[in-house]
């Protein structure tokens, strides 16, 4: 019986179509399956923790494949990245229980978003040049608004095929840093576009242009027409992906 095997990795976006394949685009999920199928010298398909779109960042990320039982799954990782886009980085390959899934098993996520309030040569790409400024007190109020909601409607992209638009929020939070701020976010779940339209929303709130009031009834009306435009897609990371304690216990 196939053995299941963890890839904890981390990817520069920009180049990338997102990380689901799709038809004539470059993805994550296809780099991965190209070069393990080589390496192993059978198909390999990964599955993910999540499905970051056109643009986004991942610091931690994971993902699970089966294959039969695997030796030396150093050189495999080393060989991987020697094959792989410069934009993708396997830190390690290991073994998991069969029934240990890197989408369904994952009980928390981690975001961040990061705007530089200056232009920075050396943040195009990786972080939202705004230099009108914000209100972060404000924003900060807002964050704490998010987690009196479940219903996020009204920061999820339209016509996906997700089952429910329920989360639960336990972390959101707006700090300043050396070239601007930082919004991280956590939940057990995240709606497609979710976190990108909560920022352009709280953008809004931080210009003055929304009232808090008026952001509790933007989430109140489970309607993305009412919400705020969605900040780009470079400037967002999944930095953490969190799992029952002893699970990835070969790490």
């Amino acid at each position: 019986m196939p053995q299941r095997y963890f890839i904890r990795l981390s990817y520069d976006g920009t180049p990338f179509h997102g990380w689901q394949i799709q038809p004539n685009a470059k993805s994550i999920q296809q780099s991965l399956n190209e070069v393990l199928s080589t390496i192993t010298r059978h198909e390999i398909y990964v599955v993910g923790c999540g499905r970051t779109d056109t643009g986004v960042h991942a610091r931690k990320f994971y993902a699970h494949f089966e294959s039969d039982r695997l030796t030396s799954l150093g050189d495999i990782t080393f060989h991987a990245n020697c094959m792989l886009p410069k934009e993708i980085a396997i830190q390690s390959i290991f073994e998991v229980d069969g029934e240990t899934h890197a989408r369904f098993s994952a009980t928390l996520r981690t975001y961040e978003y990061l705007i530089n309030t200056e232009k920075d040569p050396f943040a195009v790409n990786r972080s939202y040049e705004y230099r009108e400024p914000l209100d972060m007190d404000a924003m900060n109020v807002a964050c704490r608004n998010l987690m009196e909601y479940e219903d996020f409607t009204s920061f999820s992209k339209l016509h996906t095929d997700t089952e429910t638009n329920l989360c639960n929020v336990t972390k959101a939070e707006w700090i300043r840093t050396e070239i601007g701020l930082k919004f991280e976010i956590s939940a057990n779940r995240f709606l497609r576009n979710m976190v990108r339209a909560i920022v352009g929303t709280m953008i809004e709130v931080g210009r003055g242009k929304l009232t808090l009031e008026d952001f509790r009834k933007i989430i109140e009306a489970q309607d993305r027409s009412t919400a705020g435009f969605s900040a780009p897609a470079h400037g967002l990371y999944l930095i953490d992906i969190g799992y029952p304690e002893g699970l990835l216990k070969h790490e």
